[in-house]
């Protein structure tokens, strides 16, 4: 296995626990909109950096 089939494993599993962390302490919503957040920042970027 390569060392980027690793680290692709290995942040499924911290995306994972941290969703099983989110439920444990009532703060989906909060992780969602972060998410969301993140994705379109990340979005724009891509494109303003092109």
């Amino acid at each position: 296995m390569s060392i980027n089939k690793t680290r692709g494993w290995l942040y499924l599993i911290a995306k994972i626990l941290g969703d099983v962390n989110a439920v444990k302490k009532g703060k989906v919503g909060k992780r969602i909109a972060r998410r969301a957040a993140g994705k379109a920042t990340g979005r724009a970027l891509g494109r303003l950096f092109k």
